[in-house]
């Protein structure tokens, strides 16, 4: 029987490793603003696995990621987008694992703006400690 003494399903985390968690999701996306894919994935597990809004399938790894990544449009017929903004994150840790959940607003010029709302699953690498990306999941909503 559970007692007041059990772990929750909602455990928080030591303050520093929920900022250094949320700091992997916003590096993350000022990476993307900047054009700067090699930042992005610094804070990618290089098998991640991702739901990317872009496309149904399941993407693992990161040339599947590329493949998707390559295929968007640029150029004149792409949206432009004016800005990212991530809030509203909710940030468990359970041990060696994060689990970040969390809206993301896509600003764009010409077009209403894009609500997605995310959640990443993060493992902390060894031996340095630093956390990794190991799976995303992209919703838009409409």
């Amino acid at each position: 029987m559970p007692t007041s003494q059990s772990r929750s399903a909602r455990p928080g985390g030591a303050p520093a490793d929920l900022a250094e968690v949320w700091s992997v999701i916003t590096g993350m996306y000022e990476g993307y603003t900047a054009g700067d894919r090699d930042r992005i994935d610094s804070f990618l597990d290089p098998e991640a696995t991702v739901w990317d809004s872009a496309t149904p399938e399941l993407l693992c790894g990161k040339s599947e990621l590329d493949r998707v990544r390559d295929g968007r449009p640029t150029g004149d017929g792409a949206p432009t987008e004016t800005g990212l903004t991530a809030y509203g994150q909710v940030v468990d840790i359970f041990g060696d694992l994060a689990v970040a959940r969390y809206w993301l607003r896509v600003d764009y010029r010409a077009a209403p703006p894009d609500l997605a709302r995310n959640t990443a699953v993060l493992r902390r690498a060894h031996p340095d400690g630093h956390w990794l990306v190991v799976h995303l999941h992209e919703d838009i909503q409409r």
